[in-house]
């Protein structure tokens, strides 16, 4: 007897769908669908809701939060200039970290039942769907939860008058990953360097899916070797 393979139906929910894939799961989930109407996740209209995030939400509620994490630096003893530098180590270690997560953990190979679920909900819809304008930035939700351990990870390494300062620099940092990588997707950049960061991260999306991990910038590619070749080096090879 020929058992059937499974087949994902895009007019259901299709988070808890995606894990029957298994081995499929991988190839499935790099074929992207061009489309600016995302699918239903869920059949729970309050879990649907939470999955879907405007742009704008989140400036407008961690932008506050890195002001005051930055002023209460500055009223624990440290000078302008000092929290300056400490807002743009900040951001430096969180380009490292964006990197990272980008390459190691929303690009982890998955074939069960609940990895292919996890992985599509952090990552996976977003390969899947690339033009799906609510699920392109972190829930603010989810953004919060993370804080607690980023905070007291940066409390380990620095000093009580430093971590807020140092925080809200990578907090800053990651404001400006999630609205640049909103914009590379949605917006129509004319010059450089926003044009080619598009045509960068596009091309990651759309043609090497194991390259350019870089949002922001392509650093730490460049450090790590995962830049993508470029399209006359594939044509010579």
């Amino acid at each position: 007897m020929v058992v059937q393979e499974f087949t994902v139906d895009l007019n259901k929910p299709l988070v808890f769908q995606v894990g029957h894939l298994e081995e499929r799961y991988q190839e499935w989930v790099h074929q992207p669908i061009v489309s600016k109407e995302g699918p239903r996740f869920f059949g729970n209209d309050v879990l649907e809701f939470l999955t879907r995030t405007k742009w704008w939400a989140v400036p407008t509620i961690w932008l506050p939060v890195v002001c005051w994490l930055l002023v209460k630096s500055i009223r624990m003893g440290h000078t302008i200039q000092e929290v300056a530098l400490m807002t743009l180590f900040g951001i430096f270690i969180w380009t490292l970290i964006e990197y990272t997560l980008h390459r190691f953990l929303f690009h982890i190979e998955t074939k069960t039942y609940w990895a292919n679920t996890a992985h599509y909900l952090l990552h996976g819809c977003h390969h899947k769907h690339p033009m799906d304008s609510l699920r392109l930035v972190f829930p603010p939700t989810a953004t919060a939860i993370l804080c607690v351990p980023f905070w007291k990870l940066v409390a380990f390494f620095a000093t009580p008058t430093t971590t807020p300062a140092l925080f809200g620099g990578g907090l800053l940092g990651y404001v400006m990953y999630d609205c640049t990588h909103y914009y590379l997707h949605h917006g129509q950049p004319s010059k450089d360097p926003a044009k080619n960061l598009k045509r960068y991260h596009l091309n990651h999306h759309f043609r090497i899916q194991n390259k350019g991990f870089g949002i922001t910038s392509s650093l730490w590619d460049y450090v790590f070797g995962t830049l993508p070749p470029s399209k006359t080096t594939g044509k010579n090879n």
